[in-house]
């Protein structure tokens, strides 16, 4: 067994031996699992896939005189305001009529201006009510790409049976099954390079967008397969990274016809070869890597059968004795180029693997979304004091005793001074009797 502290040594002295996820494989297929084990210490993973699950956080940095930035827009496209003072998210998908979220942040990484506006209603401490004028990335304090969702560990393919042409996520599907569209990278995927996620967890570094970041969480619409490795979508991450330090090359906006903006994400993960097993797994070739076929054209997309990556990339598949076309929305140029930029950032001693702080869960209770048509429990949350001790500092009668706040009701004279200063909304002074 290798451990991280092993590895990183043999980084810091320039012996570490790192192959990419395709090199991995044919190096296996010549001398065995076990001697990849024995000789290779990290396999380098990548994928470039369009992401609508992505977004950027902002501080745009305080105006004079300050200002409570509650509606946003970036050349016209809205942010969400409901933060901090002049802190905002923005999101790839979100439109307006010439733009979307997407190009916006395609605009702000390349270093071009883009036209802030907002408002606020204006209040005692944040007295301005509206700004408007260009920033861009060296002028706003922090700008970081989050994903809430990425890294999908496989994802089904997609065709269309139905007689009328489909535009999807997937792409443009051609009606009676005239093309098959998939995503993942396949054997240079990151997480079906490690389907049991022992190297990979919360705290482990990665290449995001040219520059580092990190796993920080579960993705959404995260449903580990009950088989090893997965046939369709399963395991997905939670990832953030500097945007400001990022890279067109691996971050690029775009937009599918008749469905909406999304963006390119690159990512690429190192996985440390600590195992037998692990090394069993990053061998996986294209042909040994299967992926569903779902019919888009019918509700529930039913499943039409299963498929390897290396027929997929071969670009024709048959369907009921039927040749069919297929295509990639994974750039597979690119995920390559990330799987070998992170190679040279390892060999070059300027990336060092990390050990997850905390693994992620082996099972989650994944569902569709299920609404109540009645509710009898819409109430509000009960108002209870959290003995913050704010409303101490206007009146004899209250008084923060051991960290707890006390009413003395015998010293209360009904002033009304702390009438409105509750934070939770307590009605003080009597409000606490209750």
């Amino acid at each position: 067994m290798r451990t991280y502290e092993e590895i990183n040594e043999k980084i810091s002295k320039g012996k570490v031996v790192v192959l990419t996820a395709e090199e991995v494989v044919k190096l296996s297929k010549e001398k065995g699992v076990k001697y990849v084990y024995e000789n290779v210490d990290v396999v380098t993973t990548g994928t470039f896939s369009p992401m609508c699950s992505s977004g950027v956080f902002f501080n745009f940095g305080h105006t004079t005189p300050p200002m409570r930035m509650e509606q946003i827009k970036l050349d016209g496209v809205s942010a969400h305001g409901g933060l901090a003072a002049v802190d905002g998210y923005l999101g790839v998908t979100q439109e307006s009529r010439k733009s979307g979220g997407a190009y916006v942040i395609e605009k702000l990484i390349s270093g071009k201006d883009v036209l802030l506006q907002a408002k606020g209603k204006g209040t005692d401490c944040y007295p301005r009510k509206e700004i408007s004028g260009y920033v861009n990335k060296e002028l706003i304090n922090e700008f970081y790409f989050f994903n809430p969702r990425n890294v999908y560990q496989n994802y089904s393919a997609a065709t269309n049976s139905s007689n009328r042409t489909l535009y999807t996520y997937m792409g443009k599907l051609l009606p009676n099954y005239g093309n098959v569209t998939y995503a993942t990278s396949g054997e240079l995927s990151p997480l079906l390079n490690d389907p049991n996620l022992e190297t990979v967890g919360i705290g482990t570094r990665i290449f995001f967008g040219g520059t580092e970041g990190y796993i920080i969480w579960q993705g959404t619409q995260y449903n580990p397969s009950k088989e090893i490795i997965p046939k369709g979508p399963s395991r997905t991450l939670a990832v953030i990274g500097n945007a400001k330090e990022m890279s067109l090359e691996y971050i690029r906006a775009a937009k599918f016809k008749n469905y909406g903006i999304t963006m390119f994400v690159g990512i690429g993960i190192p996985i440390p070869i600590l195992s037998e097993e692990i090394a069993y797994f990053v061998t996986r070739s294209n042909e040994e890597l299967i992926t569903t076929l779902k019919d888009y054209g019918k509700p529930g997309k039913p499943t039409i059968k299963e498929v390897s990556f290396k027929e997929l990339r071969s670009g024709r598949i048959e369907i009921n004795e039927k040749v069919v076309r297929t295509a990639p929305l994974t750039s597979l140029s690119v995920s390559r180029k990330i799987a070998k930029k992170l190679k040279e950032k390892i060999l070059e001693k300027k990336f060092y693997i990390t050990k997850p702080v905390s693994f992620l869960p082996k099972e989650s209770d994944y569902k569709s979304l299920k609404i109540k048509k009645k509710s009898t429990n819409t109430n509000n949350v009960k108002k209870t004091c959290v003995n913050c001790g704010l409303c101490t500092g206007y009146c004899d009668a209250l008084v923060l005793e051991d960290d707890i706040v006390r009413f003395y009701s015998e010293k209360c004279v009904d002033c009304g001074l702390c009438s409105d200063v509750c934070p939770i909304g307590i009605e003080l002074p009597w409000g606490l009797l209750n």
